[in-house]
């Protein structure tokens, strides 16, 4: 089997609500990157990556020209067995790791599809039928932020994560807090996130306002130093994002005891080969994982779903369905939450059809 052609479109993703966080970062309207990798052989695999803006170092029309750059090694070159491709893209053009993760994607899917397997047998094997889910709660007035996490308890969520930081000052934020563990009780898992958006001092305020509340923090600073300071300080459990981004920083992370939750996402590793090797390391470091990606739609969450589907369900904190969270989607078979939890796809490779008509003319064809 040999790649012939790579077509590339740029999709706006509409956020059912808009989220605001911290420094004036929102999530509204934004671009995502769909790949399709065509073979010799009929097989076509899929990709996605959607970068938000000012959130990572990466952009969704970066994707195109790194694509581009690496078209020699990709054109003519066999799909199957993905981490063969990816190390020589990375020879030939070390990094760029966002635009490399919707290609790697795609060769799992095609990889998938030649072996008649889901990617989930692949990955590990399924460890686990129903993945648990996390509702993200944009960051607005504490009322409303607690009005939103009732709607979703009912629908059967059990974990949120509420967005911090946005109005800039640090009483609102534990107002915040109170207010959304006291709408939906003490049993849920409450976790308040500032995308790097606080000082130290800020969240450790926050932290020690709420502790008696079981709450996680989330990335509340931009340095790893400032995060370990805040989790000293407090003595609250933390999760880790936009710092922990490949093996480095994953183990600086346990050094500095930070390694509570990691998130895992597709984009910040390059793929799913780059994020299962992060799995296994976390797995080594103890930690426990959320398994997703920064944004995107059914191709993206479909990919996550197969690798926390491969996850000891005692580490997987959580996956999150990105597509439930804007429109269109893309693919119409793709899974939907149901009681606050996800099933993968079961058909071979990500095991979804993706919806050429929503997709109109590729913006980019490689041949």
């Amino acid at each position: 089997m040999k790649i012939k052609r790579l077509s590339l479109w740029h999709v706006p993703l509409a956020s059912h609500t808009a989220y605001y966080m911290a420094e004036g970062k929102t999530c509204d309207t934004v671009e995502t990157v769909v790949l399709c990798i065509e073979t010799d052989t009929g097989l076509t695999g899929w990709g996605e990556v959607c970068p938000i803006p000012h959130y990572l170092p990466a952009y969704a029309r970066g994707v195109g020209p790194a694509l581009s750059e690496l078209a020699p090694i990709i054109l003519g070159a066999d799909p199957i067995g993905p981490e063969a491709l990816m190390a020589k893209t990375e020879a030939y053009l070390p990094d760029h790791r966002y635009a490399k993760s919707a290609l790697d994607i795609a060769l799992w899917d095609l990889t998938g599809q030649a072996a008649g397997l889901p990617l989930h047998a692949l990955l590990g094997g399924q460890r686990q039928a129903d993945l648990p889910l996390y509702h993200s709660i944009t960051c607005i007035e504490p009322d409303e932020m607690a009005r939103i996490a009732i709607e979703a308890q009912a629908q059967g969520m059990t974990q949120f994560q509420a967005k911090l930081g946005a109005s800039g000052d640090w009483q609102t934020d534990v107002e915040r807090l109170i207010k959304v563990r006291e709408a939906v009780g003490s049993e849920p898992i409450l976790y308040g996130d500032w995308n790097c958006g606080s000082t130290s001092l800020d969240a450790t305020r926050t932290g020690r306002a709420v502790a008696h509340l079981d709450i996680m923090l989330e990335q509340p600073c931009a340095t790893i130093e400032d995060c370990a300071r805040v989790r000293s300080a407090t003595g609250l459990p933390m999760k880790l994002d936009e710092l922990v981004h490949d093996t480095a920083s994953l183990l600086k992370a346990h050094q500095l005891g930070l390694m509570d939750v990691a998130a895992l996402k597709l984009s910040k590793f390059g793929g799913l080969s780059a994020t299962r090797r992060a799995r296994d390391l976390c797995l080594h470091l103890g930690a426990k994982m959320c398994v997703e990606d920064t944004w995107g739609s059914d191709i993206t969450t479909a990919a996550v779903l197969h690798l926390g589907a491969a996850t000891d369900p005692a580490r997987v904190l959580n996956v999150c369905d990105l597509s439930g969270y804007v429109s269109p989607r893309l693919a119409p078979d793709a899974p939907t939450r149901a009681q606050g939890c996800i099933a993968p796809p079961q058909a071979p490779g990500l095991g979804i059809t993706v919806d050429k008509t929503a997709l109109g003319q590729p913006d980019l064809i490689l041949d």
